[in-house]
């Protein structure tokens, strides 16, 4: 799963008045949205994430500020995304390791999801999302 880890770019509306950009499940993301969250006021130095899905699929996007997802293989190695503009957003499926780091002041990142919550698709332990990607 972790090799489709992907940015998207979305359409950017380009209009004197303020650009637009939006959107839409199937046409620019691989799922339908079931949930939307978002993360602000996150203070300096801290982390959110820290732990992979067995189901759910997301979609990041840096609605205001910048932020870095970090995705970590299950040997440890790390590859870093930073997210800083409204018109792109990342794609993690199922099954990846991921945290967010490095948000900006006044940081807003956005998430749409394939499932409600629930808290059994979480796994929260490194060791036991490497046993999950292995099989």
């Amino acid at each position: 799963m972790i090799d489709q880890v992907k940015l998207i770019d979305l359409p950017k509306i380009e209009d004197p008045r303020g650009n637009l950009t939006f959107f839409e499940d199937s046409n620019q993301i691989p799922f339908k949205i079931e949930r939307v969250f978002w993360t602000y006021d996150v203070p300096g130095g801290q982390k959110r994430g820290g732990h992979a899905y067995y189901q759910q699929n997301e979609f990041i996007i840096a609605l205001s500020g910048s932020f870095d997802v970090v995705i970590t293989l299950p040997k440890g190695e790390t590859k870093t995304y930073s997210l800083n503009r409204s018109y792109y957003g990342l794609y993690v499926p199922a099954i990846t390791w991921r945290h967010l780091e490095n948000f900006s002041t006044n940081a807003l990142s956005l998430h749409a999801s394939d499932s409600s919550f629930d808290e059994t698709d979480y796994i929260r332990e490194f060791e036991k999302y490497k046993k999950v990607y292995e099989k």
